[in-house]
């Protein structure tokens, strides 16, 4: 059922029992406003596929009620699916200023600035819709220009908190507006939307503060270089590495394109002081004394191509890890990037690195920009919502907000754990989830998107597993016989010099598989195909335990 009846509707297409990938829709009669459109990366599972994307089938279905798409801030798991968003529905984006310049650069890459409507906004902008007026405040997290969001519409007030945590001494006096949160409870919450990343670890999110005087630390007491790697959109910890840098009189230098993209964007738009003459080229980090020099880099996650992997590999041209270098991970490991991560500090130490890793008070060199119970509950407290969907987090953490928010005050029966494509529908301020649309994963696999499915995948799977065999037999067109013995081709499956025994039973097989056939069986390609794959899968599973994929190819001459 899809059916939209007049009234209030929320919409989760993203982001529930998941981390990443968050889009939100917020739909009042004809008009609907969208809330992120984010991305999140592939497990091991998904052979070959680089990014997965919301389905935005429900919006291209009633293309004439998008009116926009507003951003809560710039990490990918909230911009990322931004272009692929706007190739099929072109409407205006909002967001802050940084936000912005990250989006920008994501839009030239696809080639769609010219053609996207950018507009900026400040959490004391005012955005009007038909029905919905949007308000804004803002919000601290690991990144700058973050805003929760108040829609206000007919049926009451709906807030969404974006990503957040409360942190009494932030860097770069990125506060949070607790007293407007204050009024925006005090007048009235219909349904907060509030993210659930950290709603299973008990207390308050430790400062960033901590996280600076740490890295000035390490700086201090290293003998050689310094290589810190963190997320690239982290511009407070940026800005600590840089302080750290100053006070130990080292000259920086940036290494992978996501760091060199953002901070050129965080310098133009004055969110990153960096002192003239600080930055140096790669190409001169070996020219220089360790000691003076200091490496900003990506990879914190493991990622294979990325910089702190290339460099602990010995595979970044130019520049080396020294016996006696420092390398800092000032980020967690994402979950699922924990084996990864621990490859590339193996590598490390193996170079005669000191490698500081860890998170929170193991190493201080990382803090979460994500709330933990005591920061959740209090904006349940400061909101005071009538319901509440807890959202941008796996099951569990839905489930263990949802107990926070009853903890404080929120009526039992009034918290709906949603999965993507469930909706929730408010009529007479009376909120109820009876329907679903259609949502889930669009899958980016090279140029194409949308076009790898569950067949290709399960493709992809059994290649890499057991290989493949190819057989190519050349028949009469005439007398639909074979004319020469089959020649069979294997990749990833067996060596072919220890298996000549194997493959000559194959080929046997197979002329054994045609010959059996009627003259009307050979006169169908597709029943030649389907008998040597039967005849041969058997024979090999029989023979190996493996099941390759089996590809007959018939020519005809």
């Amino acid at each position: 059922m899809s059916k939209n009846e007049n009234g209030l509707s929320i919409f989760a297409l993203g982001g529930l029992n998941e981390v990443g990938k968050n889009m939100y829709a917020i739909q009042y009669e004809d008009e609907i406003v969208l809330i992120d459109c984010g991305n999140k990366f592939p497990d091991e599972s998904l052979l070959g596929v680089d990014l997965i994307i919301p389905d935005i089938s429900y919006l291209i279905e009633n293309k004439e009620k998008v009116r926009g798409v507003i951003v809560t801030h710039g990490h990918e798991d909230h911009i990322g699916g931004i272009p692929f968003l706007l190739k099929k529905l072109n409407v205006p984006v909002y967001a802050t200023r940084f936000t912005l310049g990250l989006i920008e650069l994501k839009l030239k890459e696809h080639k769609l600035l010219r053609e996207t409507e950018l507009i900026e906004i400040n959490p004391d902008s005012n955005v009007t819709f038909e029905h919905i007026t949007v308000n804004f405040f803002k919000v601290t997290h690991s990144i700058p220009d973050c805003l929760g969001m108040v829609f206000r519409t007919p049926e009451g007030n709906v807030v969404h908190t974006g990503d957040f945590k409360f942190d009494f001494t932030p860097a770069m006096n990125e506060h949070s507006d607790i007293h407007k949160m204050a009024d925006i409870g005090k007048e009235g919450v219909l349904l907060l939307l509030s993210e659930s990343t950290n709603a299973e670890r008990p207390g308050s999110t430790p400062s960033e503060q901590m996280v600076g005087e740490h890295v000035e630390e390490a700086f201090k007491k290293a003998d050689g270089k310094v290589i810190l790697s963190t997320f690239a959109s982290n511009v407070s910890r940026l800005q600590q590495v840089v302080d750290a840098a100053i006070k130990t009189d080292r000259k920086l230098a940036l290494l992978g394109r996501s760091m060199v993209n953002v901070v050129t964007v965080a310098i133009e738009r004055g969110y990153l002081q960096v002192p003239n003459n600080m930055l140096i080229d790669q190409n001169e980090i070996n020219e220089m004394a360790p000691e003076n020099v200091a490496i900003l880099c990506t990879g914190s996650q493991g990622e294979p191509l990325a910089a702190l992997s290339r460099l602990s590999t010995g595979n970044f041209r130019g520049v080396d890890v020294l016996a006696g270098d420092t390398v800092i991970l000032a980020a967690g490991p994402i979950p699922g990037n924990e084996r990864a991560v621990t490859r590339i500090v193996d590598n490390l130490l193996s170079l005669g690195a000191k490698v500081i890793y860890g998170t929170g008070s193991s190493s201080g060199m990382h803090v979460s920009g994500h709330g933990y119970q005591e920061d959740l509950k209090l904006m349940l407290t400061l909101m005071k919502p009538t319901y509440f969907i807890p959202i941008h987090g796996e099951y569990r953490m839905l489930y263990h907000h949802r107990l926070l928010a009853e903890s404080v005050g929120v009526e039992e029966g009034n918290t709906f754990i949603l999965k993507n494509g469930e909706v929730v529908d408010i009529r007479n301020h009376e909120a109820r989830q009876t329907r679903k649309v259609r949502a889930g994963n669009t899958l980016v696999d090279g140029m194409g998107v949308g076009d790898v499915g569950e067949i290709v995948l399960r493709d992809r799977k059994q290649l890499s597993e057991d290989g493949m065999i190819v057989t190519i037999l050349t028949m009469s067109k005439s007398e639909k016989e074979l004319v020469s013995d089959p020649d069979t081709i294997t990749r990833g499956f067996v060596y072919v010099r220890d298996s000549e025994e194997l493959l000559k039973d194959v080929n046997h097989l197979i002329k054994k598989a045609v010959n059996e056939l009627d003259e009307e069986e050979r006169k169908e390609w597709g029943v030649i195909k389907q008998h040597i794959k039967r005849s041969i899968g058997q024979y090999l599973f029989k023979h190996t335990k493996k099941k390759p994929m089996i590809l007959p190819i018939i020519i005809e001459v």
